[in-house]
């Protein structure tokens, strides 16, 4: 018997482009772990490397909020996109949004215990609104970021309303220059780290892990080169500072000029300003990264519920 289903397949094949025959393989030979069939793809060519970007799945709203030089980002998650439609949903989250800028760190817990403005807690009205609108709801994390002069710049990719949207970003640029010149080029690096997704401010800040993963993705391909030991390493090499270059936000291709990387462009702005400017953090905060939504088959769901 498979140790994988039709969904998997259809899973894999949606992470990685690979056809149909080479997803149910992979799996097959992955005992149908799919994160294991996905590298064993990638180091046979047969795929291109993820974006987590693309496979988000949880419903709700990021919600970001500035105050002077100060920012945060929060998640809360509802199981459906009709609830963060919800006007109620909404406010909820933009309050929490600025009940957080006043948190210190980045503690969920410590805020869900936070005063809420309209009386109780945090936790307290999150419970209520459960209980109100019928649907599981959860403050998943929380991201602050400031500055000791400069900008701290937000966006929202998509807004759903104001401060609201699927993917929150942040921009905290450390600086003596004036707002008219930080407020544009936070604007600029925002809508990047919406869009080019990097996923540390510097190679040096990259996951350990992951970069791990890499080093043996690239071992296999250079493996079946048959090329000798000395190429190999050089190959594998390449190929991690590659991934590292285009992973670690300071050294990407910047895309309002691909000319310079996003290092180079802040370091043009500051010349340009008179005024050095430091990129010195981020926050990109994208609904349901990194969990998985349960597939449903509504059709059964409903035959069920009749026969119930």
């Amino acid at each position: 018997m498979a140790d994988f289903t039709v969904a998997d397949v259809k899973a894999l094949r949606e992470k990685t482009g690979a056809g149909m025959m080479d997803a149910k393989k992979a799996l097959s030979e992955a005992g149908g772990d799919i994160e294991a069939a996905v590298d064993a793809l990638r180091a046979k060519g047969l795929a291109t490397a993820q974006k987590k970007s693309s496979r988000t799945a949880a419903e709700g709203l990021v919600g970001v909020a500035v105050e002077g030089t100060n920012g945060v980002a929060v998640e809360v998650n509802s199981e459906t996109d009709f609830v963060a439609k919800n006007d109620k949903f909404q406010d909820f989250v933009r309050k929490t949004t600025q009940v957080a800028l006043g948190v210190a760190g980045n503690d969920v817990e410590a805020l869900k215990a936070a005063a809420y403005p309209d009386g109780g807690t945090v936790a307290d009205k999150l419970t209520d609104n459960v209980a109100t609108i019928g649907e599981n709801q959860q403050v998943r994390r929380m991201k602050s970021v400031a500055v000791s002069q400069g900008a701290v710049v937000p966006y929202v990719h998509n807004a759903a309303a104001d401060g609201l949207g699927k993917i929150g970003v942040l921009v905290a640029l450390e600086s003596a220059a004036s707002a008219d010149v930080l407020e544009p080029l936070g604007k600029q690096l925002a809508m990047h780290i919406a869009s080019m997704f990097p996923q540390a401010l510097d190679a040096d800040s990259l996951d350990a892990e992951v970069i791990e993963r890499e080093r043996k993705i690239a071992a296999e391909k250079a493996a079946e080169s048959g090329k000798p030991a000395e190429v190999q390493e050089k190959m594998v090499e390449g190929a991690v500072k590659k991934f590292a270059k285009e992973n670690a936000l300071l050294s990407q291709a910047f895309v309002m000029d691909n000319k310079l990387t996003v290092a180079e462009a802040v370091a043009k702005a500051g010349k340009d300003a008179g005024s050095e400017i430091v990129l010195k953090d981020y926050v990109r905060f994208q609904l349901g990264e990194g969990i998985e939504k349960e597939e449903s088959d509504f059709a059964a769901e409903v035959a069920a519920a009749v026969a119930g």
